[in-house]
């Protein structure tokens, strides 16, 4: 199956120029959320991974399916002010300012292996903040996964040195 033909393009939203990939019709159809699910659960099943981190919110759709799969626990990584207990944070720059994401301060244990996963890389700004806040916790992170990438904004950049795995690409269209 073809992933990619799963995932509806939407011209000029949220702003005019703009190509948004919306992968609710990929989770939408059983065979292609299974295969991508199946995909991840693959790769890092013999990893001897300890945690999944899912970024706020789609990353929690595949990153809680990878994490039952395997039998590991799941650490959500919210948008700022949505985590009830203490908290670390990472603030990062959008377009047009800032947004802070938060972690809770004892969702990961020192050395253990964790994957981030999230939907879709496009600038890096949600998975760089991320990394650092796995990083702040003292995780080894294996890798980030994603379903897409869109490699023509770069996002790898904001992650140098860190393991990137996506499932399928949109280069140029």
């Amino acid at each position: 199956m073809d992933l990619k033909e799963t995932i509806r393009s939407i011209s000029d939203w949220p702003i005019k120029g703009v190509i948004f990939r919306d992968l609710t019709t990929l989770m939408q159809d059983p065979a292609a959320f299974m295969e991508s699910c199946d995909i991840l659960y693959h790769r890092y099943k013999d990893m001897g991974i300890d945690k999944i981190v899912g970024i706020d919110a789609r990353g929690f759709v595949f990153g809680a399916v990878l994490a039952y799969k395997m039998g590991i626990g799941f650490v959500p990584v919210r948008k700022k002010g949505k985590l009830p207990c203490k908290t670390i944070q990472e603030t990062y720059d959008l377009e047009y300012g800032s947004d802070t994401l938060e972690v809770h301060e004892d969702a990961i244990k020192k050395g253990e292996k964790v994957v981030i996963v999230d939907d879709l890389i496009a600038t890096g700004g949600t998975v760089g903040a991320t990394v650092k806040l796995v990083e702040k916790l003292g995780a080894n992170l294996v890798e980030c996964a994603f379903v897409v990438e869109l490699p023509d904004l770069n996002g790898r950049a904001k992650i140098p040195g860190i393991k990137v795995f996506a499932i399928t690409e949109f280069e140029g269209e």
